[in-house]
């Protein structure tokens, strides 16, 4: 067997997973690890497996035996496929009880959640005052299990309870920014966040940038790279301090390092678009319904309110140094990015 430190990635080819992939590869002890990545394409496989340190297996993460199988033989799992895959996240903790079994050791599991789960729905007409604290494991607990990501959060937090792997939970908050790196340069990953992107094409297509409500909701905010350094971050905590390190029902680490209004993004986004000729005039205005049917499935979710601080991530290292001002500068770029692809 390998003495190197067996890796399993799931989302890969994602706009977390690719950039975390090519951020451990630079890791100084790189050399000692292996990553095994989770893939869909057949095509995209053969040029996972061209990069050194990295094996590609063709799969779905809904096929279980395969899940299961391949936990089983990783000392680490870092999932950041689908938050709200219970089937994927069960086949991996039956996978690492197996591992467990064989090797007596409790295998790493790092989980990617979001801070979706904090949301309340005020429709973007008010901020709400309540503020989550990561390094807070009661205020954590009493989130509604009905929360969005709560139920695989939950069944993760209840596989190192049962002591058979160790948990950690990283919820990422608005991610900004278009990924970087050798994975992006190969065509292998998406280089785009989702909620960002998602109000420029809705905007591009209605000729005019939009919000939820008055837009007075604010969610909390990072910078893709900065955010694929706390797993490093993490990892590195867990391995160089790992009573230290909290897991489990003290797991939970937040990605956020600034804090935005849907206006805010809103206004940045009509300020790109007058510059580029999409649009004549700046100021958001409210989606309407039928916006909300063409551009979001229906959902104001957009209009919600999910605020927190990194107390807990920034215990253990992690340094970002960007926030919201960061965020608003990126805008315009990403609006000519998706102006170029046709948006």
């Amino acid at each position: 067997m390998s003495s190197k430190t067996q890796f399993l990635l799931t989302g890969a080819t994602g706009y977390i997973g690719g950039t975390i992939l090519a951020r451990f590869l630079k890791h100084p002890q790189a050399a000692n690890f292996h990553f095994t990545v989770l893939v869909r394409d057949p095509k995209k496989a053969a040029k996972f497996d061209e990069i050194p340190g990295v094996t590609a297996v063709v799969g779905s993460h809904n096929d279980v035996p395969l899940v299961t199988k391949l936990a089983s033989q990783a000392d680490v799992v870092i999932a950041t496929a689908d938050c709200d895959d219970l089937v994927a996240a069960e086949a991996t903790l039956a996978g690492l009880k197996q591992r467990h079994a064989t090797t007596g050791v409790p295998p790493i599991f790092i989980n990617t959640s979001g801070t979706g789960v904090l949301m309340e729905d005020s429709k973007g007409m008010v901020a709400t005052p309540t503020v989550w604290d990561d390094s807070n494991p009661e205020q954590m607990a009493s989130l509604a299990p009905t929360q969005i990501h709560r139920n695989v959060d939950l069944a993760i937090v209840a596989g190192d309870a049962e002591g058979y792997t160790k948990t950690y939970i990283i919820l990422p908050s608005t991610i900004y920014g278009i990924a970087t790196g050798f994975i992006v340069d190969k065509g292998l990953q998406n280089p785009h966040s989702q909620q960002v992107p998602a109000l420029i094409k809705a905007s591009l297509g209605r000729g005019r940038a939009g919000m939820v409500g008055e837009g007075k909701n604010l969610w909390p905010n990072v910078e893709i790279h900065e955010l694929t350094d706390l797993y490093v971050v993490l990892y590195d905590s867990i391995v160089s301090n790992p009573s230290g390190t909290g897991h489990g029902v003290d797991g939970y680490y937040f990605g956020a390092s600034g804090e935005h209004s849907l206006y805010d993004v809103g206004k940045a986004i009509g300020e790109a678009l007058v510059a580029l000729g999409k649009s004549d005039n700046p100021e958001p205005t409210t989606f309407s319904q039928a916006d909300l049917d063409k551009y979001f499935g229906g959902s104001a979710y957009l209009g919600s309110n999910s605020r927190c601080v990194a107390k807990h991530s920034l215990s253990i290292g992690w340094k970002p140094t960007k926030g919201t001002k960061d965020l608003l500068a990126s805008v315009k770029p990403e609006v000519e990015a998706w102006i170029a692809k046709g948006a």
